[in-house]
């Protein structure tokens, strides 16, 4: 079969390598319909974060299942499921309260020795704790399975940060980064019923998108100017919550000096660069909360995909451009010099 592979930086190719097969009794082989290119994806395209040179990569797709281990018992073949981006097995303790990227026998799509989403199919370990069943209808519907496929990463991990910052009805939030995941922390704290929704991001074609959405406001400056806009916008006393989702000590530290005393930050930025930007005197003195981390998105699933599914909401959107399989490293081009958001593929 064909799939993405790294070899080093800026070295993303389409190669042959071996088909998909089950190697254990709770494996499922998924054949992909949809998979994408996430933000992540370009640390290690830039050489940021470690690969090894022959390295599958793509941790987000959905996909027909073809195959079914024999300990596989909630799903057949010929079953349309999403895959979160981490495999669970669905019973460990951090399982059971939900944490499922805490899994005692989890992984990451793509890591050494496994398939990633960027190909025509994926061997998926503890199929029944990690694949998520789809109405079999959606198959034949190209908007919907766009929209569902937000459910294995970005949504969900949009949602995590709202929930880490404490959104609730009535709520003024502010999300720092217009990045695909910055965008749907906006469509979650939408959902979750917050008041006031305040976009910093500079580039149009994302914050008509945040716009969309439900945001209520943009701001386009960065750093001092940034934190000074967003005061000017609550009264000076800053956000309820606030959603980070880039990761650089920039962005935590505006995060940070655009809260409200006594409010929450939920942070998904996958950090990157250096040191932190926090000041826990600071945060200590302020009352701030901070929450986040790697999303459980598996955890989310059920109740975001009824919700897809219903229309109220519609990730879609943050998928701006699509690649055919042999094109991936020509979308992996593309969201490095940004000249598009998310890059979704069809094998």
């Amino acid at each position: 079969m064909r799939a993405t592979v790294i070899h080093a930086p800026h070295d993303i190719r389409v190669e042959e390598v071996p088909d998909a097969a089950i190697q254990r009794p709770e494996d499922a082989v998924v054949r992909v319909l949809r998979a994408c290119i996430c933000g992540s994806d370009l640390w290690a395209y830039r050489g940021e974060a470690k690969r090894q040179p022959g390295q599958r990569i793509g941790h987000e797709f959905l996909g027909v299942v073809e195959e079914t281990g024999s300990a596989v018992s909630d799903l057949r073949a010929g079953d349309l499921v999403v895959a979160p981006f981490m495999w669970s097995d669905g019973t460990c303790a951090y399982c059971s309260e939900g944490l499922y990227t805490s899994c005692e026998h989890g992984g990451f799509w793509g890591s050494v020795g496994h398939d990633g989403g960027q190909g025509e199919a994926v061997r998926v370990p503890h199929a029944d704790g990690t694949l998520v069943k789809l109405p079999s209808d959606a198959a034949s519907d190209d908007h919907l399975l766009t929209a569902l496929l937000a459910l294995s990463d970005v949504m969900g991990t949009g949602h995590h940060a709202a929930l880490g910052a404490g959104v609730r009805k009535g709520s003024t939030v502010a999300v720092v980064g217009d990045g695909a995941v910055g965008l749907c922390g906006v469509l979650a704290a939408k959902r979750l019923g917050a008041d006031r929704i305040i976009a910093l991001g500079r580039h149009a074609v994302r914050t008509d998108i945040a716009k969309l959405f439900g945001a209520t406001d943009v701001v386009a400056e960065r750093g001092e100017a940034a934190e000074a806009a967003v005061r000017e916008l609550t009264g000076g006393q800053g956000a309820h919550s606030v959603i980070e989702a880039v990761g650089t000590e920039q962005s935590m530290r505006t995060a940070v000096n655009i809260a409200r005393d006594g409010g929450a930050i939920g942070y998904v930025g996958v950090p990157h660069g250096s040191g932190t930007g926090l000041d826990l005197g600071v945060m200590f003195d302020r009352n701030l909360t901070l929450r986040g981390g790697v999303a459980p998105v598996r955890a989310y699933i059920p109740e975001l995909l009824a919700d897809v599914l219903s229309g109220a909401i519609d990730p879609s959107p943050v998928f701006d451009r699509g690649v055919t399989l042999d094109e991936v490293p020509a979308g992996y081009r593309a969201m490095d010099d940004r000249s598009a958001l998310k890059v979704m593929i069809t094998p």
